[in-house]
Order: C-alpha cells, then structure tokens, then sequence
C-alpha cells in the first residue's frame, strides 16, 4: 500500500512539473528559446529518466525473484563451470545506462537471462576501464556478467602507459608487447578491479584471435604463439592478484580452425566460446547458412577440449532464408545433439555496422515468427527433460517390482 501511494504522489508530482514546464514556455513565448527552453526541456528529460528509473527498478526486483533458482550457480564457481542446464543470455546494443531492453526481449521470448552480456574494450579512456557499473546493474537484477574484453592496443595513451610504439605501429606483433609486459599497468589494474568486485563473471578477452581480416590481434599481425603468451601473461596477472572469480572463455573463430595451435591449455581456459551468426545472403562474401553448417561441422573438434562450450553470439538475419526455421533447426533437438553446449547468447544488435556498411538488425523481438520458434525450441528442453526423468523412473519402478 505505501508503495502503492508513493507511486500515485510521483504521478502527481510529475503531472505538475510538466504542467509548469508548459505554462512557462507559453508564458515566456520566443524569450524561452536558448538557455530557458534548455532548462525546460533538461527538466522534462529528468522527470522521464526518473520515471523510467522506477518502472526499471519495479521490473527488476521481479526479474530478481524469477532467477531465484539461479542463485546456486551463482554462489559456486564450479556448478557454473559446469552447469546442468543450458544457460541463456543475451547482449543488447540499446542496454546502456540501464538492462531494460535485455528485460524486453526476455519479455518477449518469456524467459529469464541468467547471463547478461556486454563488451568493453582495452584502452585509456574512461568507458574501457572495468565496467563496474554495468556489472552492478546485471548482479542486481540477479544475473550474471559475461564481459567481452577487447585488447584495441591503439587507443592507450602513451603518457599514461610509457614506452609504447605509435598507435599505428602498435597492432603488429601487439600480443608479444602484451606477453612481454608493456600493458602491465592497465590490466593488473582491470584484474584488481575484477578481484574487488567479488563475485563470479565470464571473461572472453581477444575473440575470434584466428579470423585473419577481422580484429587486429588476429594471425595478420600476431602468431598463434604470440597470442597464446599474450594470453597466459594475462591469466597469470589474474591470478597474481587473487582474482580467482573469473571464468575465462577462449572463442575461436569456427570457420578458421587452427584450433590447437591458438589454443592456450587446460589450465588457462574454462569455457570454449563459439560466434554462430547467420548473415544470410546480405553480402557478396556470405550465403545462406543453416545452424549445423556454421557449429555443427566443427563441433566435435571443439568438444574435444573437453571443455563446456558457449554459443558467445547466436543468431540470424532474415536475409535469403526463412529466419523462423533457422532458429527452430538449431534449437529443438540442440541439448542431445551438442551435449556439450552449457550456454547461449543471443546476438541482439538493431543497428550493427561492424562487418558492412549498412547497418545489420539482428533483432528478433519484432519478429513474431521467429519469437514463436525459439521459445517453443527453449520449452522442448524442458519437456524432453520431464520425458526422459519419467522414463528413467518408470525403468526403475518396474526393475523394483521384480
């Protein structure tokens, strides 16, 4: 009741401040415009911000509640390394200062995320720093982070981190500067930042290190030895200074291979991370591809590191196709047929323009036919588990009766 009134008493304060805001622009007429009208129009911004705010912070006590089963993944880093259950996350271009349109596609595909991925890059500003914030956020609404962590070696600003080559000059040989101990500075500070914040998170740091035209820290500028020292380096740094709550997930590139030569061993990875994106027919250099194509052809040489594996950037584009049955084929039968897939994220990007020049949507919460797909691909895994535990029951209640 009395948050039910504190409701009502901001709806009504709200409802004067934008009366006032009205009645003084019309008031002021053309004298509003420059400085006045700004101070309107920041008043109005911040009504709504606080508006929105509290529909969020309502939502996510909620979301809260739901995962509440989550809780024991959460509380034990072994359980996570190793789920039962297939855990479902999603990254969201438009999730910013706040998760609310990851909560709208959960909305929409009626489910819970108990990941919640993000990506940050390495650097000297301000925004590639340790996302502390956001990583608030995604454990207050129960879930947990998964942070790609992108080692962009240009934007370091030599008067913060010395004896660095000139920007341009920097991603040639780049893992070996790592490796060798050049990035110290900035990323013992990271791993201190993520020892502080004391809870478990998922780290893929420099992805898809064996696609040759895409990222600077790939096999254009860098060997696989050179990657896979920069990698230890880093992992050691980590455990240097106790940051024991970090899950480290290494994600080839599928269509490259070379695998085992990138690979940094056992001891330096827990989860093999996978991008399984369908572009479909949007480019010259792209085609058509159906979910077994792009993971299921290298499936067991991944599976044979013998490590959980995590579908890091799931989704299709609706281009040269049918979408709906593109995510109907992979998911239904995705838990007997991949085993070892533990988790999924879905791609999530309403206006990608890293690999064209026009900008790519991979939204699907508007896109009813392939909504309806996934979510009854998703309940099948439940409904498969309920069918094969009442048949290993009834096997066991009839050899009991003999």
């Amino acid at each position: 009741m009395i948050k039910k009134s504190h409701r009502i008493l901001f709806t009504v304060l709200a409802l004067v401040i934008s009366v006032g805001i009205v009645v003084a622009l019309s008031f002021a007429g053309s004298k509003s415009k420059g400085p006045l009208e700004n101070l309107f129009s920041g008043a109005g911004d911040v009504v709504q911000k606080i508006e929105n705010n509290m529909i969020y912070q309502s939502r996510e006590k909620k979301r809260a509640d739901k995962l509440a089963w989550f809780q024991e993944y959460k509380s034990d880093l072994e359980v996570l390394k190793n789920p039962n259950k297939i855990l479902i996350g999603a990254f969201d271009n438009q999730a910013k200062e706040n998760f609310e349109s990851v909560i709208n596609l959960e909305d929409t595909l009626k489910t819970n995320f108990p990941l919640i991925h993000v990506y940050t890059a390495w650097g000297s500003k301000p925004e590639e720093q340790f996302p502390k914030l956001q990583m608030e956020s995604i454990y207050q609404l129960g879930s947990i982070p998964v942070v790609t962590w992108e080692p962009w070696l240009s934007d370091f600003d030599s008067k913060i981190i010395p004896n660095l080559k000139k920007p341009e000059l920097r991603d040639k040989g780049g893992m070996n500067d790592v490796a060798r101990g050049l990035y110290d500075l900035y990323i013992k500070k990271w791993a201190e930042d993520a020892k502080e914040i004391n809870r478990p998170f998922f780290l893929r740091m420099g992805h898809e290190m064996n696609d040759p035209y895409r990222y600077p820290w790939g096999p254009h500028n860098n060997s696989a030895r050179e990657f896979v020292s920069a990698w230890k380096h880093v992992h050691d740094i980590f455990k240097e200074v106790g940051a024991d709550n970090v899950i480290w997930i290494w994600s080839p590139h599928p269509a490259y291979g070379y695998f085992e030569a990138f690979y940094p061993g056992s001891a330096f990875v827990d989860y093999v991370g996978v991008g399984t994106l369908n572009y479909g027919t949007v480019a010259t250099w792209s085609q058509w591809w159906s979910f077994d194509e792009i993971f299921g052809n290298h499936y067991k040489e991944l599976a044979a590191f013998k490590k959980p594996i995590m579908l890091t950037e799931f989704g299709s584009l609706g281009v040269g196709g049918s979408r709906s049955k593109w995510y109907s084929d992979a998911l239904v039968d995705l838990p007997s047929q991949y085993p070892a897939v533990k988790a999924i994220l879905f791609f999530h990007y309403s206006d990608d323009k890293t690999t064209t020049q026009q900008p790519l949507n991979w939204y699907v919460k508007y896109d009813t036919a392939s909504t309806k797909a996934i979510i009854e691909s998703i309940k099948s895994w439940s409904d498969s588990s309920r069918i094969r535990r009442d048949s290993l029951k009834s096997n066991a209640d009839t050899l009991a009766s003999k």
